[in-house]
């Protein structure tokens, strides 16, 4: 495996990182990595790390779910039953800033229920997903709309780009962003969605937090750090939203992690309660699990 260590914050650019907490790839290959923390941002980083070349192994499991899409473990169906819940609100969320559908990119796609849900609703459809499996599976059930890269894509031509869970995974992250706000319309909106290490089912969890999902999870945005990172690239939030359901699937995840005895009525019960007790402290201190971020221009 080729590793690489980040040496420079790519919110601040200082080199000064101190040790975070150590955590385990609970989905692949049990190992485990180090969290590092920036002394001057806070920026939280996987660092080291496996390189982009040899990232891919760590996806290599039917138990990753957005690239799998199957249904085979308890967790998958109440991850996909949720994903089906919030294909409507996300709809929703983006038809708020959007009168009349238009087109739309969503960047690191999986599987592609999302881009068909906005397709039947009327947008014009593109997505960038570059694991080859699940892009065989979107591009089955969207005609080829689905890339493996931005490159072909023509400039300040996409009104609504999307991210759910993915810039945690891109490790070229400014280059990324520049390229992405290249493809934004004037007028056009980024809707950023990413886990919060500052909510209280991570406070709770610690290392066994499923929202760091190491090494996979390559950065870990509070909301100083993504807004910090946004501007450095030009772009700013003009709001921000909670995705409620993920404490409890995170937090269920969680349970599993840290004590896998359980039987799956208990992790369950306790989830459930340890997602609630999340979402009822983030209404007073807006730490949700899950953040989405709307995000244009400057």
């Amino acid at each position: 495996m080729a590793i690489e260590t980040i040496k420079k914050c790519p919110v601040c650019e200082h080199e000064d990182f101190k040790p975070w907490l150590t955590a385990s790839d609970h989905t692949v290959t049990k190992e485990e990595f180090e969290l590092q923390k920036c002394n001057h941002c806070n920026l939280i980083i996987t660092n080291p790390r496996p390189n982009s070349e040899s990232i891919g192994k760590y996806y290599a499991s039917d138990n990753y779910i957005s690239h799998s899409g199957k249904s085979n473990t308890l967790f998958n169906k109440i991850y996909l039953s949720a994903r089906n819940l919030t294909l409507k609100w996300k709809h929703q969320l983006i038809s708020a800033y959007f009168p009349e559908p238009k087109k739309i990119l969503d960047y690191g796609c999986g599987t592609g229920e999302f881009l068909h849900y906005m397709k039947n609703k009327g947008w014009s459809v593109t997505g960038i997903e570059p694991n080859e499996t699940a892009r065989k599976k979107v591009n089955h059930l969207l005609g080829n709309n689905v890339l493996q890269s931005l490159e072909s894509i023509k400039g300040n031509s996409i009104d609504a780009i999307t991210l759910w869970h993915l810039l945690e995974h891109i490790h070229d992250l400014n280059n990324t962003i520049q390229n992405l706000k290249n493809l934004l319309s004037p007028t056009g909106y980024i809707f950023i969605a990413v886990p919060n290490p500052n909510s209280h089912d991570c406070e709770h969890y610690k290392k066994y937090w499923a929202g760091y999902d190491v090494p996979r999870h390559l950065w870990h945005f509070t909301q100083d750090t993504i807004k910090t990172l946004l501007k450095n690239n030009g772009l700013k939030i003009v709001a921000t939203e909670p995705l409620t359901l993920d404490s409890y699937y995170v937090s269920l995840l969680s349970e599993q992690y840290r004590t896998p005895s359980q039987t799956k009525i208990v992790s369950g019960l306790k989830a459930f309660f340890e997602g609630l007790i999340s979402n009822i402290s983030a209404t007073k201190t807006g730490e949700y699990s899950s953040l989405i971020y709307i995000v244009r221009q400057e």
